[in-house]
């Protein structure tokens, strides 16, 4: 499994080890708003870890916990996963974060990072990423990874979601071209 870094983040592949931190995380309300709206218990949480330890078995990529280097402390988690955990289904980006660590800049430092991966490492074409449209916070991450919104809500996950690509050319033209 791989281990991806930041430069203020190590990004581990879920296991056991996870578990207190990814359900202090997914047990806040805030978190979950977005997401499925219920908060999770323990069991929910360890059955995500082993949901995500069989993808990456099979994948050989899944979720990752967001690990601060500096404190050691799980301040989130990020993913690269087929839409709707099929094989024939586009690559999706996705991340969430502990309230703690809002607006410190990692869901958009793991998503480059794993976006890099993605399109260097396993050759995606395209990255998929969606939102509630009610979710503007995510919205502006993908927007500061470069992807485009599609013009109509589609329907993932049981919801209407917005959903946001950004293909292996449009990614390589935003690295290569030098910042203003």
């Amino acid at each position: 499994m791989t281990v991806l870094h930041t430069p203020r983040l190590r990004l581990e592949p879920f296991a056991d080890a996870h578990l207190a931190g990814l359900h202090a995380m997914n047990r806040e309300p805030e978190v979950v708003r977005y997401i499925t709206g219920k908060p999770e218990t323990p069991d929910d949480t360890r059955a995500a870890i082993a949901r995500t330890q069989a993808r990456w078995a099979t994948w050989g990529y899944g979720w990752w916990a967001l690990i601060e280097q500096n404190s050691g402390a799980l301040a989130g988690a990020a993913c690269l996963q087929h839409m709707g955990g099929e094989r024939s289904n586009p690559h999706e980006l996705g991340w969430r974060l502990h309230p703690a660590h809002w607006g410190k800049g990692y869901a958009i430092e793991a998503a480059r990072r794993i976006a890099a991966y993605a399109f260097d490492d396993q050759r995606a074409p395209l990255l998929m990423a969606v939102r509630h449209p009610d979710n503007v916070a995510s919205g502006r991450v993908m927007d500061k990874l470069g992807m485009t919104q599609r013009p109509a809500l589609e329907r993932w996950y049981d919801m209407d979601c917005a959903v946001h690509e950004i293909t292996v050319d449009t990614w390589a033209a935003a690295i290569t071209t030098p910042k203003k």
